[in-house]
């Protein structure tokens, strides 16, 4: 069976799903998406998802293309008529279809809805079998890192780069300064030297990750400490653990980095610990809204 597309207003399949080629996230990338993980039939943080998709539509100047409760039911019936019950959504909005002009239509036109889904295997079960390497990279994308905009070329070289290196992260670090922002398409962790769970505060340096979010107040619940301070590369040459956070990686531990292991190459405490809070999380934890 093709999998069904949701693409303005219609329900196609997806070999037969299209948008005009004046589609200004085509030309432009002049839109907004987000990734939901569905598990068990749940979306898993959709009010989050949702938020973050309203913020970053705010900071475009875009509106929203539908009505939230509206867009709900879209999200729901695309995971339906797929019947995907384990996998991940994909939304995303753009500008609409205009004559090429860099300049926003001078007359508006509606936004372009595009929402997609595929199967993928369920939350992992062995945090030890979960661990990956990551490489180091500089952070070429644009200021407004904190808008989840479709423009992901930079991120899209530094995730082959890893790859070509047998990696499937490339962390991301401030030239000037060596800090860390974060991963090229996480959010990332580390323990120091010192025992301090850290990562970068939010700011425009940053995407708001859905997962941090959701991990930090399952932490907060649990009584957990943790520090939104910058680090350095030297820091993360130095640290005891390592991971990333997303909606696809959930809580993945980081066991090298660059060819040199992180700690003791193992995964450590904390981030098996958070690997087992935020599996809880996913089955039907906090902030988890039925599809």
């Amino acid at each position: 069976m093709s999998r069904i597309a949701y693409v303005n207003g219609r329900y196609l399949p997806q070999p037969d799903a299209s948008v005009n080629i004046e589609d200004r996230g085509y030309q432009f990338g002049d839109g907004i998406y987000e990734v939901v993980h569905l598990y068990g039939g749940r979306f898993v943080d959709e009010d989050r998802h949702l938020d973050r998709l309203e913020r970053s539509l705010r900071e475009i100047r875009l509106p929203m293309p539908l009505a939230r409760a509206a867009l709900r039911h879209v999200l729901a019936e695309v995971a339906r008529r797929n019947r995907v019950t384990e996998g991940l959504l994909y939304m995303q909005v753009t500008r609409g279809v205009a004559r090429r002009d860099h300049a926003f239509p001078a007359k508006p036109v509606p936004p372009a809805l595009v929402v997609t889904v595929k199967r993928i295997p369920p939350y992992p079960t062995e945090v030890d079998r979960w661990g990956a390497k990551a490489i180091t990279a500089p952070d070429l994308r644009w200021a407004r890192r904190d808008i989840k905009t479709t423009n992901l070329l930079p991120n899209c070289l530094a995730r082959q780069a890893a790859r070509e290196q047998g990696a499937i992260e490339a962390i991301l670090y401030d030239e000037a300064t060596g800090t860390v922002t974060e991963g090229a398409a996480t959010n990332f962790w580390i323990v120091d030297e010192a025992g301090t769970l850290r990562t970068h505060n939010l700011a425009h340096a940053i995407l708001p990750g859905c997962t941090r979010g959701a991990l930090m107040a399952e932490m907060q619940a649990a009584g957990l400490a943790w520090s939104e301070q910058p680090f350095t590369l030297d820091e993360v040459r130095r640290a005891r653990e390592a991971f990333i956070t997303s909606a696809t990686s959930f809580v993945k531990p980081i066991l090298a980095v660059d060819g040199a292991p992180v700690g003791d190459g193992q995964v450590g405490p904390v981030t098996r610990r958070l690997f087992d809070i935020f599996a809880r999380h996913v089955k039907g934890g906090l902030g988890n809204i039925a599809a």
